[in-house]
Formats: C-alpha cells, structure tokens, sequence
C-alpha cells in the first residue's frame, strides 16, 4: 500500500488500480475511497489513484481532529500531487470529494487539467436543493416495492422531523437499482464511516461559497458534471447550476442513475467519463 507524508507529516495512504495516464480520485463522506472500487472499470482506461482522506480506510488518524476539516484537506491533496510528481493532474471527485475538489481548484487552478465532478455535494458553493425538488426527483420512482416507506422517511427528513430510521429508510434513492448488490454497497459503506471525521470535515470555518464561487468563475480548464436521473442528493437541476459557475463546463445526466451511477450502468458512466477526460487528445 503505497503512502506519503502530509505537510504535517501525517501519514496518508492512497490506492493504484490500472495503467496510464494517473486520475487522482478523491472520495466523498468523508470515508474509505474503497466504496468507489474501479469506477465501473475506469481502471481500463486510466490509471487511478483513490486517496484515502486523513482519519479514513489506510490513513493515519491525525491527532487534532480539526485537522480533517475540508478546507485544511487541501495541503494533503498538493501534497499527494507532489508525491506522484505530477506537473498537472486531472482530478475527479464524488460527493463531498467535490467540496475538497472545488476548494483545491481554487487554491491550485493551474495543477489541474480536467476536472470531473460526480453527482458532487454542492456545500462549498452554497447551492441549495429545495425540498420540493429533492420530492419531484424521488416521484420518478413511485412505482417500486419500497417507494411508499423510502418517500415517507424522505418526507420526515425535509420536514427536519427526521430519526436515524428514516436516514436508513432513504436508502434506495441512491441506487438506480436497489438490488442486492445495492444492499451490499450501501451496508459496507454505513461501516466504514467515522463520525468524528465526518463532523470536522464540514464544521464552521470550512467553506467560503462566495469566493469559491469567484475561483471557478476563472477557472478555465474543461469541467464535467456526472449527475445521475433519478439522483435526490444531487438533482440534475442543481446540477446544471453547478455547472453554470465554471467557464467551460458540460452537463451529462445518466439515465436511470442514483448517487453511484458507476454501479448502476458502468458502461454508461466509463463511456461518459472517458470521453470527456480524452477530448485533451482531440483539442491539443
């Protein structure tokens, strides 16, 4: 398990799977990078390299756990940059990997080539999803088994009524498919979560909407948004918002996807995902 030092001299470990040019992937949670595996078999098509976050999967858990907050993750993502030796690298970034992203691009434009954001979390730049349109997305799906229960606990929690059962309960709007192997990635990942890194990686001070806002404004190099359909933590409507911050940004929705559409079509996500990250070769 390769591992390098951060600036603090936390020792941070990250995971290699295929060959080629490096994608430097960043997890969401914040939690063990292994829930994204190889992307749906990106691995074919480029060499990644998940970072495990610090207090997350192979990382050291540093001793101030402030330390995890997501504006300080930046110095361990250009540390990792450093590590590899790498001028510029093109970077993706899931969920609440793409807070992390988005900061990093702001302090670090010129270090990243392309930039892939899926179904990202829209906290460092002060988005909002409305409960109106969290329900409107979660109604594509009335016609499954669990719908009934699954859209009364999603209810409870845009009522903010919520309980940890209904947090449970909203599950299979993740998934595009709420099969076993669902079940499967949805249980594996509820155990790898820390809920003290969880807490300091978005306490206060951690995110500035307002100039983050003005970083992307002049960021020029190519953005992708991966947003999934059916997807209630990240509609393809905010999505498109997301989108309209950056210069040059195009918006792909994935038929039939949730939060994790490398799961639920990966031919779809691989196709999508390497076109755009091979366009370089077509515009240079």
């Amino acid at each position: 398990m390769p591992t390098f030092s951060a600036h603090d001299g936390t020792e941070l470990a990250y995971h290699t799977l295929g060959e080629g040019t490096p994608l430097v992937c960043l997890p969401g949670g914040p939690t063990d990078s292994a829930y994204l595996g190889d992307l749906g078999g990106l691995s074919a098509h480029r060499r990644l390299i998940r970072l495990d976050l610090r207090g997350t999967g192979r990382s050291a858990r540093p001793a101030d756990a402030a330390s995890c907050r997501c504006d300080r993750l930046v110095d361990d993502v250009e540390a990792l940059r450093e590590h590899l030796g790498l001028e510029r690298m093109d970077l993706l970034a899931h969920c609440a990997g793409a807070n992390l992203a988005a900061l990093y691009v702001g302090r670090h434009p010129e270090r990243v080539g392309r930039l892939a954001l899926v179904t990202p979390s829209v906290r460092a730049v002060g988005l909002t999803i409305s409960g109106e349109l969290r329900r409107d997305t979660a109604l594509l799906r009335r016609g499954e088994p669990w719908f009934p229960e699954a859209f009364a606990a999603l209810e409870a929690i845009v009522a903010g009524t919520a309980t940890a059962d209904s947090w449970r309960a909203v599950a299979p709007f993740s998934y595009g498919r709420w099969d076993e192997a669902a079940r499967a990635h949805q249980a594996a990942g509820e155990e790898l979560m820390n809920g003290e890194v969880v807490a300091a990686y978005g306490a206060d001070g951690a995110f500035d909407p307002a100039a983050t806002r003005v970083a992307l404004a002049r960021f020029a190099s190519p953005v992708l948004l991966l947003a999934g359909e059916l997807d209630i933590a990240a509609p393809p409507r905010t999505m498109a918002e997301f989108a309209g911050l950056f210069p040059e940004a195009e918006l792909v929705v994935q038929a039939g996807a949730g939060h994790h559409p490398w799961l639920d079509d990966a031919d779809a996500f691989v196709a999508a995902t390497t076109a755009f990250l091979d366009a370089r070769a077509v515009a240079r």
